[in-house]
């Protein structure tokens, strides 16, 4: 795959393509990506995925702050594996924002090269995305675009989408939200300073500053995941909270007891997958509890992953 860019400036072959954020590169974008393979590949044509660099709304709200289920290069890296020919990274500007269906379908005709646009079956574009299918088969016509109309990925009667998969990781159903992701979904980052009491207690943890900031954390609680880190895979334990226990602050932390790991990773890189949700953070009546649950879970997340 090639990735396009305002700079790049390379005149592209005639293709067909589709547009979204692929927030998530989940197994619904990859359904709707085969299909546009499918038919470049029925006209002779290239295949090319149209995205955005930043959210549409973080132009027109400049306090929003999406929750991403992938930064930019986070989906880039799983664009990259769908064999595409072309990703175009399409910078979304207020100018932009105020072009009708039809002045953008024809900028992708022009700009582009695109001969054939596939819609995915719940996407809308334009201004105030105020028009629908019929309405861009009818500029097609005008503009020399075939407009075809993509098929969801339907499960068990549900279509899997990016709204489903962040509301099920708010909830803390991680392997829910894993399955139909195609993958385990990830926090990456360095490890940070910390409060040093998982040390204390017998469960050294390590602290985990996401590297990238608008990126989903998933519900507060307890979970089973995979730690890697040295370029090894570990079980881990890790807990998103606030550590009520302890009581040594309010800030929301991320820290990841690492089941076999010996060493010291601060300031080095980690990535930790959710695997499963254990249980919410609670406060215990003392640290004698707190530590009996910690070892209660650790046993339970030791046999979890191993099977």
């Amino acid at each position: 795959m090639r990735f396009i860019t305002e700079e790049s400036r390379l005149p592209l072959l005639p293709c067909v393509a589709t547009i979204g954020c692929f927030d998530g590169v989940h197994r619904g974008h990859r359904y709707l990506i085969e299909q546009v393979r499918r038919e470049a590949r029925a006209r002779g044509l290239q295949s090319t995925l149209i995205t955005f660099p930043v959210h549409p709304r973080q132009v027109m709200q400049s306090d929003y702050r999406p929750q991403w289920l992938t930064c930019l290069p986070q989906k880039k890296d799983l664009l990259q594996q769908e064999d595409a020919d072309y990703c175009i990274l399409l910078p979304f500007t207020h100018k932009l924002s105020l072009l009708s269906a039809r002045r953008f379908m024809e900028l992708l005709h022009v700009r582009f090269n695109v001969q054939a646009l596939v819609i995915g079956y719940d996407h809308r574009f334009g201004h105030n995305r105020s028009e629908g299918f019929d309405d861009y088969c009818r500029y097609g016509k005008e503009l020399g675009i075939e407009v075809i109309h993509a098929q969801a990925l339907v499960e068990n009667g549900v279509s899997i989408s990016s709204s489903l998969i962040r509301n099920l990781l708010k909830q803390g159903d991680a392997a829910r939200a894993n399955r139909y992701l195609g993958y385990r979904y990830y926090l990456d980052g360095k490890v940070v300073s910390g409060y040093q009491v998982g040390r204390k207690l017998g469960f050294p943890t390590a602290n985990l500053q996401p590297s990238c900031t608008d990126k989903l954390v998933p519900k507060e609680g307890v979970y089973a995941v995979y730690a890697y880190a040295e370029g090894k895979r570990y079980a881990g334990m890790l807990n998103i909270g606030h550590r009520p226990t302890v009581d040594n602050g309010t800030e929301r932390s991320i820290e990841v007891h690492i089941i076999g790991f010996e060493g010291n990773l601060y300031q080095h890189s980690l990535r930790v997958e959710f695997v499963q949700y254990l249980r919410p953070e609670q406060k215990f009546e003392g640290i004698e509890a707190l530590i009996a649950q910690l070892q209660r879970d650790k046993e339970t997340i030791a046999r979890l992953l191993k099977e």
